[in-house]
């Protein structure tokens, strides 16, 4: 299912609404915390997982949205104002991290392969 609308609520929120007209509402802080790029959890390069360290530096600017581009009408990246920019949200990952964020769950990359 493909979102309608997107946009950013109250600057501390993302808005999705879905085709099916659903709104999900993520916080930006929890989209920031489960950015899937590989800096950010980790990849798998011929059979051998590597983790990234856990970030040592914190800025408020690392949970505030530049830009929102559609990728390949599968998916957004987002620019984030500190800089970060290589995390592919997925429409299927982002109603992953809808069902995840009631609990503030962190998405499991304990198998990347």
């Amino acid at each position: 299912m493909k979102p309608k609308q997107i946009k950013i609520k109250d600057k501390t929120n993302l808005s999705i609404t879905w085709q099916d007209d659903k709104v999900t509402i993520i916080p930006l802080k929890y989209l920031r915390d489960e950015c899937p790029c590989a800096s950010c959890k980790g990849e798998t390069i011929l059979l051998r997982t590597y983790r990234p360290p856990k970030p040592t530096v914190f800025s408020e600017n690392m949970y505030k949205i530049s830009n929102i581009n559609i990728v390949g009408g599968y998916a957004i990246q987002i620019t984030w104002k500190d800089g970060h920019d290589t995390g592919i949200y997925s429409w299927e990952y982002l109603k992953t991290l809808e069902d995840g964020m009631e609990d503030n769950s962190k998405q499991n990359y304990n198998r990347l392969l």
